[in-house]
């Protein structure tokens, strides 16, 4: 039978709260601070402020304290589930005999500090106006050069190139190689972009990956990046990661497309529609100008028309007209009258006749030779008025005609052009002009004084 320690012997006998002490004494002597990363699970934050947790993996876990104030500068709220990076010493927990953490920094790890920095710099630069729609530029219309800044061995810059290769092939595009994720990615962005800028070569930029992990997209949450982008003399275009991805660069760009290449699309018209709409601006074109030759065609005929009324020439037939209308209207006057003349005096004729009293022959004969007379005389008479009226409308005519006008001494001068001469100070010297006299044509030179 072995031997067994007794109390009083060497072997020093301990309570449990002397070891627990030992025990912490021992692990806090031994073990410096540590970075522990885990789980959090079992969160509590008591009344008190102070706050308890467990953190665990898959193969253990272990209890954990951060005591006030600390637990009250914690930039996010600690909750079941999240992933942390804390900063702790271990130590014991004498009244359950239970070792723990006791934490003095905690931070999110992995995505989680991504996200937290991300809302960080979202807020920043929203504060300062970088996100204000007001400064966001239209993109052109028809970008003759587009630069896209991207990897040169991406699967974005392929869906890129073809698209606009099928919407718009006019168009010229420079790829702008870059790393898009990775240490060295922000500051080669950066770089391009302003280069590309200050070159005034784009009518736009285009920045542009494919889809991946909040981490690998963090080259696109620079904010050396951002403000490159707010800087750029030409406009930007942001199509990062997939449609459900948002970057601090599609924040600050003039425009974000949900993906690269409905990125394309946006920045360049579809030559069909192009084509279309052509078609149609030239039909419209063509209608119109048909409207406009049929309007200054009637106009001419208009213009032609009262040109041709108001020459001397068709003045003078409306003339001549007027007066055989009115030789026409006097020739049946006359004829009426003789035939009224010539019936009274049948009637006349017949009522002496019927009468025939011997003693009245005579006077009748008298008579009817003095009407005869009367009428022939108001025959000669109506005539006579005729003809100076015919004469006084013949002369009417002839004072308003240009040619009478030369009768009385007066002539037409013409220059070289066969245009009317109405001043002296539209005649050049020397110039070689024409008088039109009643009877010829007399060529003279301007001679000035």
């Amino acid at each position: 039978m072995p031997a067994v320690d007794r109390p009083g012997s060497a072997t020093e006998i301990l309570t449990p709260t002397a070891l627990n002490q030992l025990v912490r004494d021992l692990l806090e002597d031994a073990l410096p601070r540590i970075w522990i990363e885990g789980e959090l699970s079992n969160v509590a934050r008591p009344a008190s402020g102070h706050l308890y947790f467990t953190l665990k993996d898959a193969g253990a876990q272990i209890r954990g304290a951060m005591f006030k104030p600390k637990s009250t500068w914690l930039k996010f709220r600690p909750e079941a589930g999240m992933h942390v990076l804390m900063r702790a010493r271990v130590s014991l927990y004498a009244p359950r005999g239970d070792y723990q953490l006791i934490v003095d920094h905690m931070e999110e790890a992995g995505e989680g500090a991504l996200r937290r920095a991300f809302e960080e710099l979202k807020a920043k630069l929203q504060a300062e106006g970088l996100f204000a729609e007001e400064r966001k530029r239209p993109l052109p219309r028809f970008a003759r050069r587009i630069g896209v800044i991207t990897s040169a061995s991406g699967a974005a810059i392929h869906d890129v190139l073809s698209v606009l290769e099928r919407r718009f092939p006019l168009a010229s595009v420079d790829v702008l190689p870059v790393p898009v994720q990775g240490r060295e990615a922000p500051p080669a962005i950066e770089a391009m972009l302003r280069k590309a800028s200050a070159s005034a070569r784009y009518d736009v930029l285009l920045l542009t990956r494919g889809g991946g992990s909040l981490e690998d997209l963090m080259a696109f949450n620079d904010e050396a990046v951002a403000r490159a982008i707010h800087a750029s003399a030409v406009p930007v275009v942001s199509a990062v990661g997939h449609e459900v991805d948002f970057s601090i660069a599609d924040f600050v760009a003039d425009l974000r497309a949900p993906t690269p290449s409905a990125a394309a699309e946006l920045l360049v018209p579809d030559r069909t529609e192009l084509l279309q709409d052509l078609r149609r601006q030239r039909e419209r074109l063509h209608s119109l100008l048909e409207r406009r030759l049929q309007t200054a065609t009637q106009r001419l005929d208009h213009a032609m028309t009262r040109l041709q009324t108001q020459r001397p020439q068709a003045r003078l037939a409306q003339g001549q007209e007027r007066l055989h209308a009115a030789r026409t209207r006097m020739t049946q006057c006359m004829q009426r009258m003789l035939r009224a003349s010539e019936q009274r005096l049948e009637h006349d004729t017949l009522r002496l006749r019927n009468q025939h009293p011997r003693h009245r022959v005579a006077l009748l004969e008298q008579h009817l030779r003095e009407q005869h007379r009367r009428l022939r005389a108001g025959i000669a008479h109506r005539l006579d008025n005729v003809q100076r009226e015919c004469a006084s409308m013949r002369r009417a005519l002839h004072a308003v005609s240009p040619l009478a006008t030369l009768d009385r001494g007066y002539a037409i001068v013409f220059d070289e052009h066969g245009k009317t001469v109405r001043s002296v100070q539209s005649v050049g010297p020397d110039a070689t002009l024409e008088v039109r006299l009643r009877d010829g044509i007399l060529p003279v030179k301007h001679i000035p004084k």
